[in-house]
């Protein structure tokens, strides 16, 4: 890491996309098998719903925006819900900034589950913290998924999940449908206010551009005919590639020791 080092850049063809490192936060997406991780994702980035379930190992996606002339990054951790290796899971706490844990309203071991991650996750970021002059604040939210069921599939009660929440202003409770679409912008919306992230990184707010555009998409007069009453863009970034292993480890070590950059990551570059 070097201390000047201040941009991410990011390269796609001829296009090559720089964000101030202090703009870059990554997103955890945690939970139990085949309760919708990586369906909630996919509504965010492209507004899709997909019916054939395909077990997640785990994927990593980037999305960049420009909004009101400012770069920012969001890269989105989809988690397995397998957990074959504690370490990672540990590891992918350490290196998130904003949380997503997700359980299926039908299926209370998967509750369970999330009740776990949110211990563990208030207790590994504790350590992190008490080792560095990170915020306190750790912006959360619990999706219980699949509230287009009926009823009688119903296994956890909509009190119990607030229940979780309730202590913690930094923490919300959603109950959400990737299938129809339900609570699921509003959702994101109040987990990048507890964030301090502007509003207009949420799937509803935001003109999504295609790749094509990348050349002017950084430009603060970056205006379009068909986009010209927007001042907020969202590109989804092809081919991004996760950090190494060895890259996290180096951003959790220059954390505690105050060394580099605060938020410095491993360069991603798009091929």
């Amino acid at each position: 890491f070097q201390d000047q080092a201040m941009m991410k850049t990011m390269s796609g063809g001829n296009c090559t996309l720089n964000v101030p490192a202090k703009n870059s936060y990554r997103m955890v997406v945690l939970g139990a098998s085949r309760v919708g991780k990586s369906s909630i994702v996919s509504r965010f980035l492209n507004g899709r719903f997909e019916d054939q379930y395909t077990p997640t190992i785990e994927d990593f996606h980037r999305k960049v925006y420009n909004i009101r002339g400012d770069m920012y990054q969001l890269d989105i951790l989809d988690t397995s819900g397998n957990h074959p290796f504690p370490a990672m899971r540990r590891l992918s706490i350490l290196t998130g900034d904003v949380f997503i844990l997700v359980f299926s309203l039908d299926n209370r071991e998967s509750f369970d589950e999330v009740k776990r991650l949110q211990k563990q996750i208030l207790e590994v970021k504790s350590c992190l913290k008490n080792k560095t002059k990170e915020s306190a604040d750790l912006p959360m939210v619990i999706c219980g998924n699949k509230n287009d069921h009926s009823e009688i599939f119903r296994k956890v009660r909509s009190d119990e999940g607030e229940n979780l929440v309730s202590s913690d202003e930094n923490c919300a409770y959603f109950e959400v449908s990737a299938k129809k679409n339900t609570n699921v912008d509003e959702m994101f919306y109040v987990l990048f206010s507890m964030a301090k992230l502007p509003h207009e990184m949420s799937p509803a707010l935001h003109r999504k551009i295609s790749i094509q555009y990348g050349d002017t998409f950084q430009q603060k007069s970056f205006r379009m005919r068909r986009v010209k009453d927007m001042d907020a863009y969202g590109m989804i970034s092809p081919f991004v590639r996760r950090p190494s292993v060895n890259s996290d480890l180096k951003y959790i070590k220059s954390k505690v020791l105050r060394e580099g950059q605060s938020r410095e990551r491993e360069k991603c570059t798009i091929q």
